[in-house]
């Protein structure tokens, strides 16, 4: 049988893109997506997400604060294919623009709700499936971080909190499982051409080419490269890739 994944944020992106790979890797995917539109994906970017990959993917919309939909996603999958064998967490939003001291609680909140806590939401939904599946030791929970996990960004001190959030739930993940084989590990990508680039660059007021000129590689990133770093770890020899990050950021963090 062919492996199968859940993706969160799946309707475009990186997401999308994991999506693609994963599907040209022999999976089936369930992708996910809250689809709350602008600025945020739609319904239609699902839809075509779905339509590009035929009967290899389902699409849903499920908001990953939302842990019982993620808990039904889940038994659909199980239900579908008879087993769960990868998840990547991919959902994600971008708040900010001012610093700390002036940050509204809102945009905290938000950041933490979608980022911090959706890993969270998606991890406590789909590992215990994983775990009662036939294999453990081939199973792998993978969550999208950022550069903003392991450095300070200007003027993005709550977004910086939630991301360095999601590497300390992936390496508390990772301690949990311990023994059984199964493996959580996050990928930090660096400036990718994403809507999500194209906003941060909007809370600066600057071209996204500012940004992607901190890389040393000095171009922007495509999401299909990131995506290629998220399914090796995704994968059965991607096992070695536990409790630790991949930082997919084009020589960012150097």
């Amino acid at each position: 049988m062919s492996r199968t994944a859940l993706v969160t944020g799946a309707a475009r992106g990186i997401g999308a893109a994991t999506v693609a790979r994963l599907v040209a890797d022999g999976y089936r995917v369930m992708a996910l997506d809250s689809c709350a539109g602008h600025p945020m994906a739609t319904p239609e970017d699902l839809d075509t997400v779905v339509a590009a990959h035929g009967d290899r993917v389902l699409g849903r919309v499920v908001d990953v604060r939302d842990r019982a939909a993620l808990h039904g996603a889940v038994d659909e999958v199980v239900a579908t294919w008879g087993q769960l064998d990868a998840v990547v967490a991919a959902a994600g939003i971008i708040h900010g623009g001012q610093p700390l001291w002036e940050t509204p609680d809102t945009v905290l909140q938000d950041l933490w709700d979608v980022v911090a806590k959706g890993v969270w939401n998606t991890a406590a939904a789909a590992v215990p499936a994983m775990l009662a599946g036939p294999d453990p030791r081939q199973c792998r929970f993978v969550a999208v971080a950022s550069a903003a996990g392991t450095h300070g960004l200007f003027h993005l001190a709550a977004y910086n909190a939630t991301k360095h959030a999601v590497v300390g739930i992936v390496k508390g993940l990772a301690a949990d499982l311990a023994g059984t084989g199964m493996t959580a590990s996050a990928v930090s990508p660096g400036s990718t051409d994403t809507p999500m680039l194209t906003a941060t660059a909007a809370l600066y007021d600057v071209p996204t080419d500012e940004l992607v000129r901190h890389q040393l590689i000095r171009r922007v990133i495509d999401p299909s490269e990131v995506a290629e770093a998220i399914a090796f770890c995704a994968s059965p020899a991607g096992g070695v890739v536990n409790g630790t990050v991949v930082h997919a950021d084009g020589g960012f963090s150097a």
